[in-house]
């Protein structure tokens, strides 16, 4: 029997003599099936068995880690480390086929060790981030310089292999070659940096409505290139903007605004300060008419009764009294105004505030936000909120201030015409209208 097995092997191995192309391509594809075999052994047996070993502890029990494939890019070294050792083994190979197969095959271990690298500082920013004041201080900044250190190094490792030099020789090659590199294309390469600063920290996005005043941009971006960035205003004309800029200089991205589902309002009604006064009972009970009042005066009453009854024959005088105002009261009006809006987001920041007084009035600022972002309905929102509040402020004996105008001028160079009289009815007027 074994005489008979070893004639038959004496006879294939004749036989693959005489065709010796037929020898190689056979001693390949069996090269190749063991490469495949121990790629399947690694990934279906060993690393398998060590993420259920992982899964034993804390980090192999987090999704980050599974995610991340670290394991899994490391087991690819394997198929390429059996193709490196067994591609000399193979006959009728020419030396330089051989040599390729290795470079190619170290190139490939190179650049899946940096991978995997690059994978495990993703994993440490991610649980770093996790800390409770992680963003206090972020590391991603560090990381991001980590991994260009990284690829820089692997790049030029890969190309000396591949080129079977070293890489000291490479490197003083490329160190002439950069300062020409960087006169030459000096565009270029800043955009490149600057592409790659917005795509990893997603600073633009297409569609996103950005603002750029210094250079008269306000509008939505419709193509992010190496080079421009090209942004439609609202006037339908289009901005081309370097791409370095956006990482130079100052911008704003609406985006936030876009994704919130609620567009900020923050406008002044400017009033004359002169109609800021004490309210009267008459004007209490007349406000009381009003739904949005009801509570608060019933509510507000009750604590300056008492506060006054505890000053005892000082309150005698109004001056050590506390007593509602038509500016207080109308400030809190807006607000249960702005409460009872549907329009206006109540999980977002809502308050109605005075500002510091100005010669043009007092500022009483609405701060809200709306419950939609489209330009045309926040706009009609907002000019509804205003329009009533304008026409509401004569209830409260409140004033909106305003300079004089060329008609008040001519009124009042025709009142002095026609003599003091006519002055003195203009101001009784003018009490009754505040009154």
């Amino acid at each position: 029997m074994r005489i008979a097995v070893k004639a038959q092997y004496q006879a294939a191995l004749e036989w693959l003599e005489l065709h010796p192309e037929l020898h190689t391509l056979i001693s390949l594809g069996l090269l190749v099936l063991v490469a495949w075999i121990g790629n399947w052994v690694v990934k279906r047996i060993l690393v398998r068995g060590l993420y259920r070993l992982l899964q034993a502890s804390p980090l192999g029990q987090d999704p980050e880690m599974s995610r991340s494939k670290i394991i899994a890019r490391l087991a690819n070294i394997v198929p390429a480390l059996i193709l490196s050792s067994g591609i000399a083994l193979v006959p009728g190979l020419p030396e330089a086929a051989v040599i390729v197969v290795r470079n190619v095959c170290s190139a490939f271990v190179v650049l899946t060790i940096a991978l995997a690298i690059s994978g495990v500082l993703n994993l440490v920013n991610t649980l770093y981030m996790r800390r409770p004041n992680a963003h206090l201080k972020p590391i991603k900044g560090y990381i991001q310089v980590v991994k260009i250190a990284l690829f820089a190094i692997t790049a030029v490792l890969m190309v000396a292999i591949l080129i079977d030099r070293s890489p000291l020789i490479l490197l003083s090659g490329l160190g002439a070659m950069a300062a020409v590199l960087m006169l030459i294309f000096q565009d270029t390469l800043l955009s490149l940096v600057a592409s790659v600063q917005i795509t990893s920290n997603d600073i633009i996005r297409v569609g996103d409505w950005v603002e750029m005043p210094q250079l008269n941009a306000d509008g939505d971006v419709i193509d992010i290139a190496l080079h421009t960035v090209k942004v439609q205003n609202w006037d339908m004309t289009i901005t081309t903007i370097p791409t370095k800029r956006f990482i130079t200089d100052p911008f704003k991205n609406w985006r936030g605004m876009q994704e919130s589902g609620g567009r900020r309002i923050k406008r002044s009604l400017y009033l004359d300060q002169t109609s800021v006064a004490f309210l009267t009972p008459e004007q209490i009970e007349r406000l009381r008419h009003l739904r949005l009042l009801d509570s608060y005066l019933s509510g507000k009453q009750h604590e300056l009764q008492d506060w006054n009854s505890r000053l005892a024959e000082y309150a005698r005088d109004p001056a050590n009294t506390r007593r509602l105002t038509n500016l207080g009261t109308f400030r809190a009006y807006v607000e249960n105004y702005l409460r009872q809006n549907p329009d206006i987001r109540q999980d977002m920041t809502l308050l109605v505030r005075q500002l510091s007084p100005t010669a043009d009035g007092l500022p009483l600022e609405l701060y809200c936000f709306t419950a939609t972002t489209a330009w045309a309905r926040y706009e009609a929102i907002q000019s509804d909120i205003f329009d009533h509040l304008l026409a509401i402020l004569p209830e409260f004996g409140l004033r909106v201030f305003q300079h004089p105008s060329g008609a008040d001028m001519r009124g009042l160079g025709q009142r002095l015409l026609q003599g003091p009289e006519s002055l003195r009815n203009h101001r009784q007027e003018a009490a009754e209208i505040t009154q």
